[in-house]
């Protein structure tokens, strides 16, 4: 209902249906990630993370690495970013994803409607081959070593 701010949700949701057939593959969707999450994530071998993001050119695609908030920020009780996901993630349950990714798109409008801004409908396809690939990496990954 806010324009780009959607788009997490729109991949999520498109991911959802390509990987149908992997058993290995969970995609959860929210409008907000809140603290409750760090369960599935502590839980989870690989964790990809898909959000729009105020600060970026809009249209534009970033996917890197994430690593876990520095510890004593504080926990926002309403909504979590990544960082503090991944943080909550080894406070709570000692456990982290391997590799987890933040994969963003430059929001160029997020004023009330349902429709996304023309830069983020032309990046919607670019977007939706690096979640496939990257996702498919992530399914390939060897299991991490328990011993380790």
């Amino acid at each position: 209902m806010r324009g780009d701010d959607g788009v997490g949700l729109w991949l999520a949701e498109w991911a959802e249906r390509r990987f149908a057939d992997q058993p290995g593959v969970r995609v959860i969707a929210d409008h907000q990630w809140t603290p409750e999450l760090a369960e599935d994530v502590a839980h989870a071998q690989s964790v990809l993370f898909i959000d729009c993001s105020l600060d970026a050119e809009p249209g534009s695609i970033h996917l890197s690495p994430v690593e876990p908030a520095a510890a004593g920020q504080g926990i926002d009780t309403h909504h979590q970013n990544a960082a503090e996901l991944l943080a909550l993630a080894n406070e709570l349950y000692h456990s982290l994803p391997s590799n987890p990714q933040l994969l963003t798109i430059g929001a160029g409008s997020i004023e009330f409607g349902e429709a996304f801004s023309a830069a983020v409908s032309a990046a919607l396809p670019e977007a939706c081959r690096l979640i496939e690939e990257t996702i498919l990496q992530m399914l390939s990954a060897p299991p991490p070593d328990p011993a380790n």
